[in-house]
């Protein structure tokens, strides 16, 4: 047989099965995160937070963001719900692949090409409680802005899994325009410290 023909039948066996796994991954976080309110409570989050950073006066923004601590308290119950909940997946279902690509059976086959989903949301979810605790007594504005990059790092993570890095960055960077190494940069430095560790 034609080798170029044998390539493309290789590539696109490889594209078939790489799609599937992808689907099963995407089912398997959307059953985990179905009974929360998780999505809703960072809508209600994020645009709060956007409405108080367009104030002018500082007074205004600062009863905006006070009015958004109950909204915040219920995400990190949520999502500390969500991550608990998680942990019940196997070890082989929670791997994701440290390359940039999606590649059929890498979790499989290059295992310690791979960091654990559990982990990741255990980060996620401290990093979640120690900003809305502000131990460090960062300002209204300062703790606002770094929950916005908490928030987008666990999105991107979440879309990492069901994809690839190199998915997820794309859309980080189309719908919020902001760099993968800048969400890293901007998160609190406890979860940056534990993250970068974690994807190596």
């Amino acid at each position: 047989m034609d080798p170029i023909i044998l390539v493309l039948l290789g590539a696109t066996a490889a594209y078939i099965i790489n799609g599937k796994q992808q689907r099963q991954r995407i089912a398997l976080l959307s059953e985990q995160l179905r009974p929360f309110q998780i999505e809703k409570s960072i809508e209600t989050i994020t645009q709060g937070y956007l409405r108080a950073m367009g104030e002018t006066e500082e007074e205004r923004r600062r009863q905006i963001l006070e009015l958004m601590q109950d909204n915040e308290q219920q995400l990190v119950n949520q999502f500390g719900r969500f991550t608990a909940a998680f942990q019940k997946v196997s070890e082989e279902d929670a791997r994701v692949s440290r390359l940039p690509i999606g590649i059929p059976f890498a979790n499989q086959l290059l295992a310690s090409q791979t960091f654990d989903m559990r982990k990741a949301l255990q980060i996620h979810s401290q990093g979640f409680e120690n900003v809305i605790r502000n131990d460090a007594q960062r300002s209204p504005r300062d703790r606002a802005y770094m929950m916005t990059a908490e928030i987008l790092l666990m999105q991107h993570t979440c879309h990492w899994f069901c994809k690839s890095k190199s998915v997820a960055s794309a859309r980080m960077l189309a719908r919020n325009q902001t760099p993968h190494e800048q969400l890293v940069a901007s998160v609190s430095p406890e979860t940056r410290s534990a993250y970068l560790a974690m994807i190596g």
